[in-house]
């Protein structure tokens, strides 16, 4: 969401920065059968493609969806209109989950859709397969493609079985009725939009047990290099730089470049697990408080043992020297190219 000079320029760079990085996305299910993937130009309708995705509700389900989106998955900081005003920017007030537009934030074609089951303006009438498209390949229910603010880039490494938990809790949302308009892309952004890939192989539950596993699935599906991976002009991740942070953000947050998160001294090698742990949870680092477009308020919903897994796959990353610190005047920075406080030590 970086300013840019021209309203086309930002909204290009958006769209390319969260799209070029992008892989295969596929879809799967509770009851996914075997296929071979498919690359298609536009969506093919759902009553032909040749995958059943059904999920049978059980507490245990329901429980763990409501974990994944509140937690590291942070659905509804997009999909709510939210209280800036407040730390961590929960949602307001009996508005949980009913879709937000993104014309604060300077992209005015962008709403995030209803999630909740309201017939009419919500997902109500949504199928679990048609959840599971949008989720996994960045498919709308009505065939639209998705912008990809939604990282369904990310959300394709999600396994059946938590994405049939996250399903099935959003179904148990109390319905808001709020009636939003549909994301309209414009047409130079389109076309830079990759094809559709459908993956009709199951996605497995990955070994947890590990907790450096544990913690690079939690970091994939928190979609956390997003915000911590600078980008180049046309958008793409810079490689040399991944969690090493810098470019700036700004909208009703304030403005802020997010944190080097690598194991370099200029990253966060001086954090121990008790740090992290309490940063995540209070929102602050010592005395300074993180800005609430970080989704500590959701973060901190973690279990110890989740974030101290996220801790312990953040000590694994390739060490990146990138001084960031907010707390400074910004100047340029020659390796990341953005404006953000030490650029110049860089």
């Amino acid at each position: 969401m970086t300013r840019l000079k021209s309203k086309t320029a930002k909204m290009r760079c958006i769209a390319v920065s969260a799209l070029l990085s992008a892989s295969a996305v596929s879809l799967s299910g509770c009851a996914a059968k075997g296929g071979t993937a498919q690359a298609e130009t536009s969506p093919k309708p759902l009553a032909s493609i040749s995958v059943s995705f059904q999920c049978e509700p059980t507490p245990a389900r329901v429980e763990r969806g409501r974990y994944i989106v509140v937690s590291f998955a942070h659905c509804f900081m997009c999909h709510s209109p939210l209280d800036w005003s407040k730390r961590g920017a929960p949602p307001m007030p009996g508005k949980k989950g009913s879709g937000n537009s993104f014309a604060e934030f300077g992209i005015p074609f962008l709403v995030a859709a209803n999630l909740t089951p309201d017939v009419e303006t919500g997902a109500g009438a949504w199928t679990d397969q048609q959840f599971a498209k949008a989720i996994r390949e960045g498919v709308g229910h009505d065939g639209r493609r998705l912008f990809p603010l939604m990282p369904y880039m990310r959300f394709k490494e999600m396994s059946d079985e938590d994405l049939s938990s996250v399903i099935i809790y959003l179904r148990t949302l109390r319905p808001v009725r709020n009636a939003l308009p549909k994301t309209e892309i414009p047409d130079e952004i389109k076309q830079d939009l990759p094809p559709v890939e459908n993956v009709m192989s199951p996605v497995a539950q990955p070994d947890l047990t590990d907790p450096v596993r544990r913690g690079a699935y939690l970091v994939t599906i928190g979609n956390c290099t997003e915000c911590h991976t600078p980008r180049n002009s046309r958008g793409v991740p810079i490689e040399a730089l991944a969690f090493g942070g810098g470019h700036t953000m700004k909208g009703p947050w304030g403005e802020i470049a997010p944190a080097n998160l690598t194991p370099d001294p200029s990253g966060i090698s001086y954090y121990d697990e008790e740090m992290f742990l309490q940063t995540i949870r209070t929102g602050q680092v010592k005395a300074r408080q993180l800005k609430s477009i970080m989704p500590w308020g959701y973060f901190r919903n973690m279990t110890d043992y989740d974030l101290k897994a996220i801790f312990a796959y953040l000590r694994t990353l390739k060490p990146v020297k990138h001084i960031v610190d907010n707390t400074e005047p910004p100047t340029h920075c020659q390796v990341c190219g953005y404006t953000h406080g030490y650029g110049e030590r860089n």
